[in-house]
């Protein structure tokens, strides 16, 4: 993998009009929404730059939470008795389809992660919605773990993440 490589957080000159994941709604939602997003605080938006300034895929981060009787039983129970539980929302991943194959899915998710785990606001998992069996082996591959009763949303609890970063 090219080491020129960057993530930073989208601005208003990047160039999202000709990003094609091949995913409709990921590719809508990049190219009208995010800055929109941003703005708003609403979502952070991440995107991955290649040397000559092409966006070759993106992903957004917000903070959530979720029902504690949401986690398998084996994990609820470790945590405190609280109905909700603190999480980060990985919302949404892409790869530009020209750069699909090169990796560019799993730098994204390494540094959305890393981001997640160095943020000084409490977060017990990342949480992940798979739009489709693709993306839900994908983020299995990557140990995320899915919920009990909601099979396409996974989570990959904090300290998980934390020791892959020291």
């Amino acid at each position: 993998m090219d080491e020129k490589l960057r993530v930073e957080p989208l601005g208003p000159s990047h160039d999202r009009s000709r990003f094609e994941s091949g995913v409709e709604p990921l590719d809508r939602y990049f190219r009208t929404q995010a800055g929109q997003d941003a703005r708003k605080n609403m979502a952070a938006p991440f995107v991955l730059l290649l040397p000559d300034q092409t966006i070759a895929g993106y992903y957004t981060l917000s903070s959530t939470s979720l029902q504690l009787a949401e986690l398998p039983e084996q994990t609820a129970r470790k945590l405190p008795r609280y109905p909700l539980v603190p999480a980060t929302l990985l919302g949404r991943l892409a790869v530009d389809r020209r750069h699909q194959g090169k990796g560019y899915g799993r730098f994204l998710l390494a540094d959305a992660l890393y981001r997640s785990a160095r943020s000084e606001i409490a977060s017990f998992a990342v949480i992940v919605d798979a739009k489709d069996d693709n993306a839900h082996r994908f983020y299995e591959r990557e140990s995320f773990l899915p919920f009990p009763d909601q099979p396409m949303k996974l989570f990959r609890p904090m300290t998980d993440i934390r020791r892959l970063f020291n």
